[in-house]
């Protein structure tokens, strides 16, 4: 079982010390550290910096939204990063939902299987810099061809060589038809809300995947002795996503978290969250999902939990930040050691 560090995005402030927490991974054998983006900080930034302060570790994007870049702002992003870190990147993409794609981007939020499929060839395409790229979709066409085109688009090729002809590109995926996608046509796949004994959902998608094929899952850690303090900010997390993140009529993931088994708790929880009673909704978030989405407890309780993820397709467990720089590195210690 390999590790990881997810830094997720900044907030109001940027993240304290995420170069050093990232140096400290690498120190501890860390397989990759990931950065994310919503709607403020970007995904690239804290990696390029990451990127000059270490040497050794993978710099992961989970999740970069598809609709912040185009395939060719993004493969020229990619291919840079990738040469300023060594071939280090991994590249790990999504769609979003529709509040971000069309409140923030201002695209309309359709067909996102169709439109993940034609980025993915669009990006591999650049990458592989073979010939001047083309590409006529249903979403994207290049040069484009479409109403207000002046017909001058010429089909170009990267300037600059790629250091890789393939850069792996992981899927952040929680339907079965996109889970299907990453294992047919991506390197990787981030689930997300999974616990360990439920991937059975997605098992028919799963046995499609090809050989080496990376499963990255996100948990939070605390070695804690209180237990109901330790599940409190993963169940703070769950309400925002199942109850606030997306509309009533569409949540990603709290379609997930209902494939799970706990559909009438994240009724529960959307009802409460949209009425505007988010503290009540927060503790409608069944002990048991919080805690199988964590590794929290004893050392002992640790071990057990880290058993279960190895029994699981899991191949990389990517913790988040444990409250306080030192708090976080604590916890990357103990897991490193408990990991080996």
């Amino acid at each position: 079982m390999k590790l990881g560090l997810s830094l997720g995005y900044w907030g109001s402030r940027p993240l304290d010390r995420f170069i050093e927490l990232a140096r400290r991974a690498e120190e501890l054998g860390f397989d990759i550290v990931c950065t994310s983006e919503a709607y403020g900080s970007d995904a690239f930034t804290p990696l390029a910096a990451i990127a000059a302060q270490t040497s050794r570790i993978r710099l992961g994007t989970a999740i970069m939204q598809i609709s912040a870049r185009t395939p060719a702002c993004a493969a020229m992003t990619a291919l840079t990063l990738d040469h300023i870190s060594n071939g280090r990147l991994c590249l790990g993409i999504g769609v979003s939902g529709p509040q971000v794609v069309e409140g923030w981007y201002g695209q309309p939020f359709r067909k996102p299987l169709e439109r993940t499929r034609e980025w993915l060839a669009i990006f591999r395409q650049i990458i592989a810099r073979e010939t001047p790229v083309t590409f006529e979709g249903q979403q994207y066409q290049l040069p484009y061809q479409g109403p207000g085109a002046t017909g001058q688009g010429k089909a170009l090729m990267s300037i600059t060589h790629p250091l890789r002809r393939e850069i792996p590109v992981f899927l952040g995926a929680e339907g079965p038809k996109n889970v299907e996608l990453a294992a047919t046509s991506f390197d990787g796949w981030f689930p997300f809300m999974m616990p360990p004994d439920r991937f059975d959902i997605y098992g028919d998608s799963l046995a499609k995947a090809k050989p080496g094929f990376e499963v990255l899952q996100s948990v939070s850690f605390s070695l804690t002795a209180d237990p109901v303090a330790a599940l409190l900010p993963i169940k703070k997390t769950l309400a925002l996503y199942i109850g606030g993140m997306g509309s009533k009529e569409e949540n990603f993931h709290k379609r997930v978290v209902e494939r799970a088994g706990y559909a009438e708790a994240a009724q529960k929880i959307q009802d409460l969250w949209l009425a505007g009673r988010q503290q009540e909704a927060v503790m409608a978030v069944p002990d048991e999902l919080a805690d199988a989405l964590s590794l929290v407890g004893s050392r002992d309780e640790l071990r057990a939990k880290l058993a279960r993820w190895r029994q699981s397709p899991a191949t990389t467990l990517l913790i988040g930040l444990g409250g306080s720089f030192d708090e976080t590195v604590r916890n990357m210690e103990v897991l490193a050691a408990e990991a080996a």
